[in-house]
């Protein structure tokens, strides 16, 4: 199980970039800055496992943001060459259901078990963070609140037994709420600081309401890689996260 040690550890920061030199650029500039550097699929369809060995001989860690949705059988098959190619942290789509989510966890047990390797931590993707309330009614033909479907999914999530979900700080306080297992991980997908924009995203937290609300880590990308200067875009997120880490253990001691 992963689980944050220090501020820095927290930023899962994405590299939404074309090259494997814009890769090099950004981990050799932040790796002291950033717990994790998240591949999502433009670097996976273009240079696959080859960006995850750049990143680890660089110094970095890797959070592969593989998000499978299909068959059961189909990933597990996926997880399993996962695992093969030493992938530590990545995550699958709930939305592929229980049957597709416990089956992906055997397999992947039963494979680290053979080959004698510490099993992977995987998460689930509940709701893209793109998506709105009308698009999972109107679009999607859901009849439920976006709070009440992916709690439902995260529910479902922690009884298949993944190590934890991709949620926005709202829909994270509500999670904690219902599942008290302190080692389930709630990553928020779409953290953006006060001063930052939004982009195309939908559902938006600032690092302070994720922490507050009980999330361990927090996806951040282009407001410190579109930076004049990323050092100090980084250090101002690592200084409201601590703040907020500050603040809410004064909470509990209260």
């Amino acid at each position: 199980m992963i689980k944050p040690q220090c501020p820095k550890d927290r930023i899962i920061l994405a590299l939404d970039v074309d090259t494997l030199e814009e890769v090099k650029e950004l981990v050799l500039e932040l790796k002291d800055y950033v717990g994790y550097f998240k591949i999502g699929l433009p670097l996976i369809v273009t240079y696959g496992f080859e960006a995850v060995r750049l990143i680890e001989e660089l110094g970095g860690r890797c959070y592969y943001d593989s998000k499978f949705h299909d068959i059961p059988n189909t990933v597990q098959k996926a997880c399993i060459n996962l695992v093969k190619n030493n992938i530590h942290f990545f995550n699958i789509h709930i939305q592929g259901g229980s049957k597709m989510i416990s089956g992906t966890v055997k397999a992947v047990n039963a494979c680290c078990k053979r080959l004698d390797k510490e099993p992977p931590v995987i998460l689930g993707v509940t709701l893209l963070s793109s998506f709105g309330q009308r698009t999972l009614t109107e679009e999607l033909c859901v009849d439920k609140n976006i709070e009440d479907y992916v709690s439902k999914l995260a529910q479902v999530a922690y009884e298949s037994g993944l190590d934890g979900v991709v949620a926005s700080a709202d829909e994270a306080r509500r999670i904690r709420q219902q599942i008290p297992d302190k080692d389930f991980i709630i990553v928020c997908p779409a953290t953006r600081p006060t001063w930052a924009s939004v982009n195309d995203q939908v559902r938006v937290d600032t690092p302070r309401s994720a922490i507050l609300s009980g999330v361990d880590y927090m996806v951040i990308g282009r407001p410190i890689t579109t930076a004049d200067n990323r050092i100090a875009a980084a250090q101002l997120i690592l200084d409201e996260i601590t703040t907020a880490l500050e603040d809410k253990e004064n909470e509990i001691l209260v």
